[in-house]
């Protein structure tokens, strides 16, 4: 028999109302939220992108709820291979680097290792063929973390210098506004 949490996510879809309203049952039920991390990196779970959707809501209003899982949620990003789990992971990495040098009494904390494994995470959406949304939310992140890591700007400029012409209007968007944050 499938768990409570399972039983949800068999009916989650694509619909934004759907997955808020799946993200507003986790909220109110915060006990299955290390079960919804833990499905989130078992791509072999049929509900695994599902999950990581739910995950991606839930973080907008509880982000901290990831703290105790960080290590975990951090040193598995390599694991994820399905382009629909990826996306909202990549948003989520960002709403945590943007929280760990905010620096506010409800910031999350990352350890040098956590902040490796977003780092490393980030450049491999940024170079693989991954859908543009991802590469956005990768490409922030990774200004975020450069602004800390003196290395992390002159990789990143090279990058989007030589991709810019590949890729669509979204893409050459944000590659634009942080190549120019960057060059100032």
């Amino acid at each position: 028999m499938p768990s409570e949490l399972q039983a949800k996510l068999d009916y989650v879809n694509a619909y934004r109302e759907n997955r808020l309203m799946a993200a507003q049952y986790i909220l109110e039920n915060h006990h299955l939220f290390r079960e919804l991390v833990s499905v989130c990196f078992s791509p072999e779970d049929k509900n695994n992108h599902k999950a990581c959707w739910i995950l991606e809501f839930v973080s907008y209003e509880e982000l901290i709820w990831l703290q105790p899982h960080l290590d975990f949620f951090c040193s598995n990003l390599k694991v994820l291979k399905d382009e629909s789990a990826i996306r909202p992971v990549a948003k989520v990495v960002q709403l945590l680097v943007k929280s760990h040098y905010k620096k506010n009494e409800n910031s999350i904390s990352l350890s040098e290792d956590n902040l490796q494994d977003c780092i490393e995470a980030s450049f491999d959406w940024l170079i693989n063929d991954i859908k543009v949304a991802t590469k956005a939310y990768s490409i922030r992140t990774l200004y975020i973390l450069g602004n800390h890591y003196d290395w992390i700007h002159p990789e990143l400029q090279i990058i989007l210098n030589k991709d810019y012409g590949d890729h669509s209007a979204a893409y050459k968007a944000v590659a634009k506004e942080v190549l120019k944050k960057i060059e100032k």
